[in-house]
């Protein structure tokens, strides 16, 4: 695909995926997100309670692995809208936190155009399924239906 498209080429290309690199979720990104958060649960910061769990060890938080999102999406070679003033987030329909992250696990994301539509002259909507994947487990960390408006 093409460096940059037009907003009519973007509303043309429902159902593309893009897979973004793959990052590793570190013990310090995990105790980073607790200390930004006030999130301080043991599963997420204590590898010597957290191995006495089902999990066997830390796991991410679920919202850190939600907000793992645009870090991952600028790795995953979506093509740039042209003349974009700016894109923010509208919320999402729906989340759901499938598989636990655990601390050293490697994740990528698949994010697939599910919707691009102009809500008002220059202001688009774009939902999008983002699908958290875990290196080596069958199933996601999480699926997630994303809103983004794109003002042009």
């Amino acid at each position: 695909m093409a460096d940059t498209i037009t907003v009519q080429q973007m509303a043309e290309s429902i159902g593309t995926e893009h897979v973004s690199d793959w990052v590793e979720v570190t013990q310090t990104m995990i105790d980073t997100f607790a200390e930004a958060t006030g999130d301080h649960q043991f599963i997420h910061v204590n590898p010597e309670l957290a191995a006495k769990t089902p999990f066997g060890g830390t796991i991410a938080h679920g919202f850190l692995t939600l907000s793992l999102m645009p870090m991952l999406a600028k790795t995953a070679g979506a093509p740039a809208i042209e003349g974009v003033k700016m894109g923010v987030n509208y919320g999402g329909n729906k989340t759901r936190f499938i598989t636990p992250v655990r601390s050293g696990k490697r994740v990528r994301s698949r994010f697939k155009l599910l919707k691009f539509t102009e809500r008002h002259p220059g202001v688009w909507e774009q939902v999008q399924e983002y699908t958290l994947e875990i290196e080596g487990e069958e199933k996601p960390a999480l699926i997630a239906e994303w809103i983004a408006l794109i003002y042009v």
